[in-house]
């Protein structure tokens, strides 16, 4: 009998569990899936990083890339007006330290990036909670 693989198992069954998170995700809990999966990304290169497995690391960098990216896409400048252009100078800036990191295998970088973006997620967290209090209160029977 083969001994079933579980790494690989467990990665499929987060896979699964992810993809059915964003798919009854409000756009808002979107967001802040994209911006911890961001987190997560750097957080995992930098592991590669320390332990030189490069392969690796390109992947988690260039998948934190795509993720900013995702971000990036996500703005509304009709909408947001100043602080969707602000939002997108910071996305393009995160991405190209990205890229910098990638090449160079900075942890440094790594973390300008990290460091960057929390203000911005913590940011995102504080206004769902006041948008999910607004919605129960509007919700509430009189």
């Amino acid at each position: 009998m083969a001994t079933p693989n579980i790494p690989k198992a467990l990665r499929q069954y987060q896979q699964v569990n992810t993809e059915a998170s964003a798919a009854y995700a409000s756009p808002h809990r979107l967001i802040q899936m994209l911006m911890e999966g961001a987190f997560e990304r750097i957080a995992v290169a930098k592991g590669c990083i320390q332990r030189q497995d490069f392969a690796a690391k390109g992947e988690q960098i260039g998948k934190a890339i795509d993720i900013i990216g995702g971000l990036r896409d996500g703005l509304n400048p009709d909408a947001g007006g100043d602080i969707a252009g602000n939002l997108d100078a910071l996305y393009d800036y995160l991405q190209r330290r990205l890229v910098e990191a990638n090449l160079k295998s900075d942890i440094a970088l790594l973390d300008e990036v990290a460091d960057l973006l929390r203000p911005v997620k913590e940011a995102w967290d504080a206004i769902g909670g006041t948008a999910n209090a607004e919605e129960a209160a509007a919700a509430a029977p009189a």
